[in-house]
């Protein structure tokens, strides 16, 4: 049976790694230090994927240049303080991705992690050398701009047909229609399903080892209306 991709690109936050609660806590924490008010945990949630830049400037649009990246640092130097153990990944990750690769898919990480940031959880879980190719945001455009997908695609050499890109939140799900290609939407990290359904995704699943099944042919999952 042939397989219905040859990429398989997954975002990293909230899609591979339980890490949503620590970077709502971290933002807050950070916005404390810089003086601001803190956010509402689904205010947090909803920039879970932009780039961090973008990401505190669209909790604090008033903010100027200066301010954001003072902002960034705090968030930086508490996130490293929080994450000294790297957040776990989801249950059914290790499996699956091992089984993707042992069937012959392609696997890459799309991430609004800056690369320091992915290269230390790469590490920690021993994958330095387990995708294809791996992007951060800030060495490349941030979502939902599709340049971090296409990038990935040339270096794999595969058309947007081809690939399939699995992600817990809307920049992720808007960033692969723009790169016209398929995606998943993951219900168990930063967004619910209802709210991602309205992008398109092919499927929707709860638990990571559905999208095996899945791809499998294995599971038959609809998309929330």
């Amino acid at each position: 049976m042939s397989k219905p991709y040859e990429l398989l690109i997954f975002d990293w936050d909230g899609t591979l790694a339980d890490s949503v609660g620590r970077i709502v806590l971290a933002m807050n924490q950070a916005a404390e230090r810089a003086g601001e008010a803190p956010s509402a945990e689904d205010a947090i949630k909803g920039i879970i994927g932009l780039a961090l830049g973008e990401a505190i400037w669209t909790l604090y649009p008033h903010l100027e240049p200066l301010q954001v990246e003072r902002f960034r640092q705090h968030y930086a130097d508490v996130y490293m303080a929080l994450d000294q153990q790297p957040s776990p990944l989801f249950d059914g990750v290790v499996e699956s991705l091992d089984a993707f690769r042992a069937h012959g898919y392609r696997l890459a990480v799309a991430t609004g992690k800056a690369r320091r940031g992915l290269d230390r959880v790469l590490k920690a879980n021993g994958w330095e050398d387990f995708f294809d190719i791996t992007r951060a945001a800030d060495e490349t455009r941030g979502k939902p701009h599709p340049l971090m997908l296409e990038e990935i695609l040339a270096h794999c050499r595969a058309e947007p047909g081809q690939a399939l890109m699995v992600g817990d939140s809307a920049f992720d799900l808007q960033m692969a229609n723009n790169a016209g290609m398929h995606s998943v939407a993951v219900g168990y990290g930063a967004m619910s399903l209802q709210a991602l359904a309205e992008f398109g995704p092919q499927v929707c699943i709860d638990h990571f080892s559905q999208l095996r099944e899945w791809l499998a042919g294995s599971a038959q999952l609809s998309i929330p209306r």
